[in-house]
């Protein structure tokens, strides 16, 4: 039985792309809009826009019987802080 070699595979060059945050925006920053639609479909409901300027986008929104001050990123659509409002 003769055993053959075959010559070694060359290696290549691959390139990887990550994208650091959510697939909600494919890398864009979102609108105001897109925010307040992103609380919606989380499950909070009676959404009101606060403040869209800057980095972060504040709402206010209720869930349950609660009402929350919600702050989301403007880069990337994720909930940076959420805080529970007294009545």
């Amino acid at each position: 039985m003769a055993l053959t070699a075959s010559p070694p595979t060359p290696a290549y060059a691959v390139t990887v792309n990550i994208h650091v945050g959510s697939d909600l925006n494919f890398g864009r920053a979102i609108s105001c809009r897109q925010g307040q639609q992103l609380l919606q479909n989380r499950g909070f409901r009676n959404v009101r826009r606060v403040d869209c300027r800057g980095r972060t986008f504040i709402y206010h929104a209720r869930r349950g019987s609660s009402d929350f001050e919600i702050a989301l990123s403007a880069h990337t659509g994720r909930v940076i802080r959420m805080t529970r409002l007294r009545r």
